[in-house]
């Protein structure tokens, strides 16, 4: 049965919002409903909140949290979830002053994650995540450890996982990375060897719900899940795909970006987004029908420069265009993207033209081929390469690796002293 969620949307300050673009207080309501029917929530209920300044131990001030209390009792709430990242000791603080489980919004996109994650890979990232999450909120009187019996904000690690012995949390931690790190290498070693040969690689990025996985199930006949809520697909996918001539490329969906995405999230999944950073061009797919689509575009502007792939060639794929009903707000979009392209991912409108302006792309972003000789000892360089060059042929002679490849003119230039007259 789903628990009966009240949601607190605080709005503070241009100035404790670390510089990062506002939302209105609807808006980031609207956003944090979503993700919490999503998690499996019945929400019955929401609070707004404005303030100068958090306070810094409740976060809301004293009359504001009498008021929560008494809303929580009125609605019969089991769980509070507010939209700003909680202290360990504002949680701690509000959850006594409840009498109510109390999660943030990182607990609750976490929770998301928990449930979607299906490879080993993706349900390591969550469990290294939730653990770096939790354990500065083991002290004390355990609260977190206490409601580990289920529900929102509970899936993951459990209690066995989570003594209070911070030591031993920091050991599972590293543990969990190191068998990231393992996956990481073999991860690497598939995507070296799909890169040889002249096949370009795309990848799919974009908000959340953007329609990603949809774009991808049309482009290549695939049925991966697709559906209207956050966070469908979380795993990466890689599918192969013709371009407009009949050329073979492959196409990869990644997990949907979040405005406000905590950076230890971020950090978290950086093994997943790799393929994104692998890739010869970003479609950056676009709700063309969203009202906050140009504040979309900001959050996912803002986590690939957090990923290093702002220089990456993007097209822009403005989505949904058989939800729009006025033809210039397309028009209006494609004057702001100058490299873009209205289509519909469900009904296929616009994916023909889609497929040449990508074949011509990859082609415009790539010099002529040149050979490069690298030394078998340098595997740094042979790394850096197959993630910034089309690789089109391998072969080792010498003691060197020579490849063939064609490089990204903003890459050519840290490659050069490898190029072979």
């Amino acid at each position: 049965m789903a628990e009966r969620s009240l949601l607190v949307v605080v709005e503070l300050d241009r100035r404790f919002s670390r510089g990062r673009a506002i939302w209105r207080i609807e808006d980031e309501a609207g956003e944090l409903r979503e993700l919490a029917t999503s998690a499996g929530s019945l929400v019955i209920g929401e609070m707004l909140a404005k303030r100068h300044e958090p306070v810094p131990g409740t976060l809301l001030g004293k009359g504001k949290l009498e008021e929560l209390t008494e809303l929580v009792k009125q609605l019969k709430a089991q769980v509070v979830i507010f939209n700003r990242e909680l202290s360990p000791s504002q949680q701690r603080n509000i959850e006594e002053q409840l009498g109510v489980k109390t999660i943030d919004r990182t607990q609750l996109i976490l929770d998301i994650f928990a449930q979607r994650a299906k490879s080993q890979e993706g349900k390591i990232q969550v469990e290294m995540a939730q653990m770096r999450y939790l354990m500065p909120r083991l002290s004390g009187k355990g609260i977190m450890l206490s409601r580990l019996g289920g529900g929102i904000g509970t899936r993951g690690p459990g209690e066995q996982k989570l003594e209070v012995d911070r030591r031993r949390v920091r050991d599972q931690i590293s543990d969990l990375s190191k068998q990231l790190d393992r996956i990481k290498d073999r991860r690497h070693s598939l995507r070296v060897k799909r890169r040889e040969g002249a096949t370009p690689v795309f990848a799919l990025v974009g908000y959340t719900n953007a329609g990603k996985t949809t774009l991808l199930n049309k482009m290549t006949g695939e049925t991966a899940v697709a559906r209207n809520q956050l966070f469908t697909t979380l795993d990466p996918l890689a599918r192969r795909i013709r371009l407009a001539s009949g050329q073979p490329a492959l196409l990869t969906d990644t997990v949907g970006f979040l405005h406000h995405l905590p950076h230890h999230l971020v950090e978290a999944f950086k093994a997943t987004l790799e393929e994104a950073s692998e890739s010869d061009v970003l479609l950056h797919v676009l709700d063309a029908s969203h009202p906050l689509v140009s504040e979309h575009a900001g959050a996912v502007d803002e986590v690939l420069r957090e990923l290093d792939l702002a220089g990456k060639p993007v097209i822009t794929v403005l989505n949904k265009r058989d939800l729009i009903t006025e033809p210039q707000r397309i028009e209006a979009l494609g004057r702001m993207y100058p490299l873009s392209i209205g289509i519909s991912a469900k009904t296929g409108q616009g994916i023909d033209s889609l497929l040449v302006m990508m074949e011509t792309q990859v082609e415009a972003a790539l010099t002529e081929p040149v050979c490069l000789s690298i030394p078998q000892g340098r595997s740094e360089v042979l790394a850096s390469v197959y993630q910034n060059a089309h690789v089109m042929h391998r072969r080792e002679q010498d003691g060197n690796i020579e490849l063939t490849v064609r490089l990204a003119p903003a890459s050519a230039s840290s490659f050069s002293s490898y190029i072979r007259p």
